[in-house]
């Protein structure tokens, strides 16, 4: 299941700091008023350059749960 696959990478980077530090070079910028957001694409991206396989919706689903209008609303 592909939200195996999400949590198996979170355990990885949580596991690897230089692995962590690629991550959040290549998938996070700096937006307005200093909030850092995340770029899902770049992240299923990173994942797959690794040999984790999901989308930007399962990603959704790992990271908001069964609410992923809360992810939706941020993005209308």
């Amino acid at each position: 299941m592909s939200l195996e696959q999400v949590n198996a990478f979170y355990e990885l980077l949580n596991s690897d700091q230089v692995l962590y530090e690629q991550y959040y070079n290549k998938c996070s910028n700096k937006g307005v008023f200093g909030v850092w957001n995340w770029d899902k694409s770049k992240i299923v991206d990173f994942a797959a350059s690794i040999g984790y396989n999901f989308t930007e919706t399962e990603l959704d689903l790992a990271w908001f749960g069964g609410d992923i209008s809360l992810c939706v609303r941020f993005t209308q």
